[in-house]
Parts: structure tokens; C-alpha cells; sequence
């Protein structure tokens, strides 16, 4: 049979006009890696347009000495939480040091082969994505050992215009939630980087290399690049639209469709009834969104192979739809409905999740009315963009 051959993405558009992530975009920026040994922290997402692995990418092209894995580790294998073990490429040969579970932060010793540590990992746009606090750590350790820290910039999948959360009160701070960010921030990973370093202290040496022709306004579809799955639960564009908002389930006994085709797309529990609890959502009127009953049953994690009743949150006008809003609405509904079912996991503990997840206590406490943490909402978001203006690097 005759051998297959990966063909470059073709968006359609023209190539003088194709969005060029950070990676795409290394043979223009070879000078920043001469004479460096230089360690990578990515994942199955760090590809080229050619679909390349950036670590094949840069092992071809530099001295590349050394690997790091994030939560999922550097072939996306691990579910949300699973260890990742140290190990070596058998591609490569080269060492991969985890840096999710027991180790954060790259040690002296991680790095004593490394000149510059980057990264190229797809993030996705929500403050308790776990990959962009790799990112701090490992800044931090650059800072700590005189390491210079490179990001090869990909796009926000959300697009970089809206914001919509409440800033996280450091009380919470966690590896779900480590600054004071708004739950959709609408920025790149590499805009996050500058963030990091200036706003919140860690002062390495720092070098993104930019993205050509992205705009604030894009989602990932209209990128032109090709969507690789960034953990085992987020299978699509559309779970990253609705997971600003939905991911709070986590905290609480419902579901939040992990262990379906549909993580954070399905919300229920075996006490909820479908119809009533979608008939309230709908109630709302929220905008850009309708919730439809729904029945699932998830195959691992919380109801293993028990029959839910709750809703699949659709996405109808994705540039009205309000992430936050919507999941913080959700969980006061059902709180309101199933008084005596719905619970909050480890609800008297300061660091439960629904605490870490949310950024506060006042979620958990039920202290303020729907219309109430609203507002929240709108006014930390119009703080947070005030913030964040001066680290954009794209302001089409």
C-alpha cells in the first residue's frame, strides 16, 4: 500500500492571510535559540500547521535538551488529576519531567541542562485551566535560575474581546485559580505570560513569540488551524464556549457531564427533573443559550453509571452568550429546586472546590440574589479588562 502524507491544514483562506501561531513562525526567530540548550514544555497540542509536533519541530532545529509535561501529560494520555510520571521520549530519547502532582515547579536540577525553558501548549481561555499556571510556575523557576522563558503564542479559542467574570480573591488561590483573573479573560497564553510576570511579580526574562494574523474577534474556528483535543475533556470548541461557566458543577453532587460525549455540555443528577429544571433556565431568558432536557449516564466519575436527569446547555448566538452568568444561574436554580438534594462537596471547608473554582465564598454561602452576583460579574469584569489593556500584544 502506498504510504499517507499529512498535507498542511487548508482553511481556505490565503496563506499571506493564515493565522501563524508562535511555532509556525520559528525559523524567523532561530537567532533567540543560537547556542542555548533549550528545554520545551508542551503537550499534544503544540503542532504546526503541518500538523508537526513542536517537539519534533524544534529537535530538528535546536538543541533541544530536555521536556516537561503538564496535568494530561506530554501525550494527553491522563485523565483530569491522574499522575504523571517522569520519564523518557521514545522518539527523542530526551528526559520528560512532570510538572503536575507532586512536582509544580521545575527544579535547579529539571533545568541544569536548560538555558531557555519555553512553551507551546493551547490554553483555553478559562481562569481554572490548569496549563497556564504550569506556565507561572515555571516562570517563577526561570526568575529563580537565571533561565530565559520563550511562549509560542497560540490563540485564545474564545476569542480576545470579551470578558465576563468575577476576579478570584487570592484566599482561593489554588492550581485551579492562581491570580486574581476573571473566569473568561480573553487573552492569549502569551499575553497571560506578560500578565504573570509584570502585574503579579515574577520577573524572568521573558519572550513571547507572537502570532501573525490573529484577531481579538475570532473563535478558534474562524482560525483557520485545526482543533487538537487540549485534555480528555474537552473535546471541542463547544465545550470550551460553555466551560467558563459550567465547570462550578465540579464543586457541587450534580454532574458535570464527565464521562459522557458531552463534558460540561450536560448538566444533571439522578434527583433533577429534567423538564422543570429546564423550563426555570428557560425562564430566565438568558441570552444566546437554550437549555433542553436531558438524560445521561455518565461512565466514570460522580453517578458512574447511574441515569441523570438535567439539561444540555445550547449554545444558539455564541457572541451574545454569557458563560459565566449562565453557570452561575444554573447552580442558583438548582439550588432553589432540590433544597434537599442538590449539596456543595466539602461545603464547610475554606478550600472546597466550589470555593477554588468560583474564586470566593459567596457563591457557596448563597449570600447574594441571582441579580445580585450579576452585577458582581459585570463590574469585576469592566476592573479585570481595565487591567489587563497594557499586556494585549494584538489589538485588531
Amino acid at each position: 500500500m502506498p504510504g499517507c502524507r499529512l498535507v498542511p491544514f487548508d482553511s481556505g483562506s490565503k496563506k499571506n492571510d493564515a493565522v501563524m501561531t508562535g511555532i509556525d513562525l520559528i525559523d524567523e526567530n532561530l537567532e533567540v535559540f543560537a547556542d542555548k540548550r533549550v528545554g520545551l514544555i508542551t503537550n499534544p497540542t503544540g503542532i504546526n500547521r503541518e500538523y508537526r509536533s513542536s517537539i519534533d519541530v524544534l529537535f530538528e532545529k535546536v538543541n533541544l535538551t530536555t521536556l516537561f509535561a503538564p496535568e494530561h501529560g506530554i501525550r494527553g494520555n491522563l485523565q483530569a488529576g491522574s499522575t504523571v510520571s517522569s520519564y523518557t521520549d521514545e522518539i527523542t530519547g530526551l528526559p520528560v519531567y512532570s510538572l503536575y502532582g507532586s512536582t509544580l515547579k521545575p527544579t535547579a536540577a529539571m533545568l541544569n541542562n536548560v538555558d531557555i525553558l519555553c512553551i507551546d501548549l493551547q490554553d483555553v481561555g478559562a481562569r481554572f485551566y490548569t496549563y497556564i499556571y504550569t506556565m507561572a510556575y515555571a516562570m517563577v523557576a526561570c526568575s529563580e535560575q537565571n533561565k530565559k522563558f520563550v511562549v509560542f503564542d497560540r490563540p485564545n479559542p474564545l476569542g480576545g474581546v470579551v470578558v465576563e467574570g468575577n476576579i478570584l480573591d487570592l484566599d482561593y488561590s489554588s492550581f485551579i485559580g492562581l491570580y486574581p483573573l476573571v473566569q473568561r479573560h480573553g487573552m492569549t497564553i502569551g499575553e497571560l505570560a506578560r500578565m504573570f510576570n509584570e502585574e503579579f511579580g515574577i520577573g524572568c526574562e521573558l519572550e513571547v513569540i507572537e502570532m501573525k494574523n490573529w484577531k481579538r474577534s475570532m473563535y478558534f474556528d474562524e482560525t483557520g488551524l485545526p482543533w487538537v483535543i487540549p485534555s480528555p475533556n474537552m473535546p471541542s470548541l463547544n465545550t470550551a464556549i460553555v466551560y467558563p461557566g459550567t465547570c462550578i458543577f465540579e464543586g457541587t453532587n450534580m454532574s458535570e457531564g464527565r464521562g459522557t460525549t458531552l463534558p460540561f455540555e450536560l448538566i444533571g443528577a439522578p434527583y433533577v427533573n429534567a423538564e422543570e429544571y429546564a423550563q426555570a433556565l428557560n425562564d430566565l431568558g438568558l441570552p444566546g443559550v437554550v437549555f433542553r432536557p436531558a438524560y445521561f449516564t455518565p461512565m466514570f466519575s460522580k453517578h458512574q453509571n447511574q441515569l441523570c436527569a438535567g439539561v444540555q446547555v445550547h449554545v444558539t448566538d455564541r457572541k451574545k452568550f454569557q458563560a459565566v452568568k449562565t453557570g452561575w444561574a444554573m447552580l442558583d436554580v438548582a439550588r432553589d429546586l432540590y433544597p434537599n438534594d442538590f449539596a456543595i462537596l466539602n461545603a464547610t471547608s475554606r478550600t472546597c472546590t466550589l470555593n477554588l473554582l468560583t474564586g470566593c465564598s459567596y457563591i457557596r454561602d448563597d449570600l447574594y440574589t441571582l441579580e445580585e452576583q450579576f452585577e458582581i460579574i459585570e463590574n469585576e469584569s469592566a476592573e479585570f479588562t481595565a487591567t489587563r489593556d497594557k499586556y494585549l500584544l494584538y489589538r485588531k
